[in-house]
């Protein structure tokens, strides 16, 4: 069932979209040659109890229960990259680190990708190109749009500059839960799916590939990879359908006067 979030539901999630956005600017700096993920994982998680929240991602229920602050998948990882103390930054990868805080009952969830070091200009435009279907999908996140208005958006964005959209992995709502219905594909049909009402809250996520959109999980029970080995790029927000467009949950509040 899909849930609306009163003002004040959709304030407090404003509340934990700030958090999520000061974990992305505190761990920018640290994201280099040389630093291990676990370290990434480790202030992301300080950053979200010092502002009195809880991960939203730790102990998720899976083959094992999740376990960290935080998913940071590195290259062709799609998404559910567990931190680790050996997995070591490199010069020319990129990262995409997704981020999930709870406060006062409601969730905010985003991710970001970024370069490492010296990167290609191919997986420059990747990220770029993750980042801008986004923003095609959100100009259609209007009261009286459908959900396959969004995702048709992203889809004619990725494709229509040869990169692959995951199909097996979507958006989703969020609110009470981290995950809500409904669902929020980054591919699909105009005009199709459930009507946009204001107070609806979603997280957009494109997932794009410089290759196919077949994916498998690896033995951890978590990380999911590209099935041709070809990297991949993640950029997400939660925002709240109103009346006067979209609100974004998941920035800071400079980015949001931008």
């Amino acid at each position: 069932m899909i849930t609306i979030k009163s003002a004040e539901e959709i304030q407090i999630m404003r509340e934990a979209g700030k958090i999520v956005a000061a974990v992305f600017a505190a761990i920018e700096p640290l994201l280099q040659p040389g630093i291990s993920t676990a370290r990434i994982d480790m202030l992301a998680e300080e950053v979200i109890r010092d502002h009195g929240a809880i991960p939203s991602f730790k102990g998720v229920p899976g083959v094992v229960p999740y376990p960290a602050a935080t998913c940071i998948s590195i290259n062709e990882e799609v998404v559910h990259g567990i931190p680790r103390t050996d997995r070591i930054l490199r010069d020319g990868e990129i990262v995409s680190v997704d981020v999930g805080a709870k406060i006062h009952g409601m969730h905010g969830d985003a991710a970001r990708t970024w370069p490492i070091g010296d990167v290609s200009p191919e997986l420059l435009m990747l990220i770029q190109a993750a980042e801008d279907c986004f923003w095609a999908g959100l100009e259609q996140a209007k009261t009286g749009n459908r959900i396959g208005d969004i995702s048709a958006a992203v889809q004619t964005c990725a494709e229509s500059r040869g990169y692959g959209v995951i199909r097996d992995l979507c958006g989703h709502g969020i609110g009470h839960n981290l995950h809500e219905e409904p669902n929020l594909p980054n591919y699909g049909k105009a005009g199709y799916g459930a009507r946009l009402l204001s107070g609806m809250t979603l997280a957009l996520e494109p997932m794009i590939t410089l290759g196919g959109y077949r994916i498998r999980q690896k033995n951890d029970g978590w990380t999911i990879v590209t099935a041709d080995g070809k990297a991949a790029a993640h950029y997400e927000n939660s925002f709240a359908i109103t009346d006067n467009g979209p609100l974004l949950l998941t920035v800071s509040d400079d980015e949001l006067s931008v």
